[in-house]
């Protein structure tokens, strides 16, 4: 039992999302602090409100805190394309950089053969044996 725990934690990929979880929840507190901090008093004064969760509408009895809402979405947005940017894009540039030294190093690949290929083959060897006068007899 223990053998299989510690071939479970010793894989890669276990460690790699460990690394991405603590990563991810240091990196959404710095989102989260550039929002409050910088973004929300922004949309604020546009909207004339203190801050986001300042902005809501009255309707009978029911409040709608739709500021809240719109800082939800504007975090998210952030941290995709902080993501995105920081992440994504230069690892996909990295990827296609290796993949076209990998290709330039390497001959084209050769069409697979099929039957139709390997028909006209056939037909062009016996066209050759039959010009240059070979008979079985």
């Amino acid at each position: 039992m223990i053998k299989g725990f510690k071939e479970f934690i010793m894989r890669g990929n276990v460690i790699d999302l460990a690394v991405a979880v603590v990563i991810g929840a240091a990196f959404t507190a710095v989102v989260n602090a550039i929002v409050a901090g910088l973004i929300n008093p922004l949309i604020g004064l546009l909207f004339k409100a203190d801050s986001l969760d300042d902005m809501t509408v009255k309707i009978g009895s029911a409040t709608f805190a739709y500021g809240s809402v719109i800082g939800a979405i504007i975090s998210f947005l952030a941290v995709a394309a902080v993501v995105y940017f920081v992440f994504v894009m230069p690892m996909n540039h990295f990827k296609e950089r290796a993949e076209a030294k990998r290709k330039a190093g390497q001959p084209d690949p050769e069409e697979p053969e099929t039957e139709l290929t390997m028909l006209a083959q056939i037909r062009d060897l016996l066209a050759e044996r039959g010009a240059a006068g070979v008979h079985r007899e």
